[in-house]
């Protein structure tokens, strides 16, 4: 990604937030922290239990990563929780 494409991107991004399509097909903001619970073993989280997403980022190869107890882990180790309102 060179650094035209990046700034492009974070025209759309925000630390604070993430944007998710839900099972109905329908878009939801969660705002920070937001809960998700880990997949696998990853660093210090083990699998299955619930942690909060402190911010939301971008990596430099553009994938989306989480900060958790002010680690950076990749997003597809996480299920996202939506909580209905």
């Amino acid at each position: 990604m060179n650094k035209e494409e990046i700034a492009e991107i974070f025209k759309y991004c925000s630390p604070n937030s993430l944007v998710v399509v839900t099972y109905y097909n329908k878009l939801k903001e969660l705002y920070c922290p937001f809960p998700v619970r880990v997949k696998l073993d990853i660093g210090e989280l083990k699998r299955g239990i619930i942690v909060k997403v402190d911010a939301v980022k971008l990596s430099t190869n553009g994938k989306t990563v989480f900060i958790v107890d002010g680690k950076a882990y990749y997003y597809f180790h996480f299920d996202i929780l939506i909580v209905s309102v």
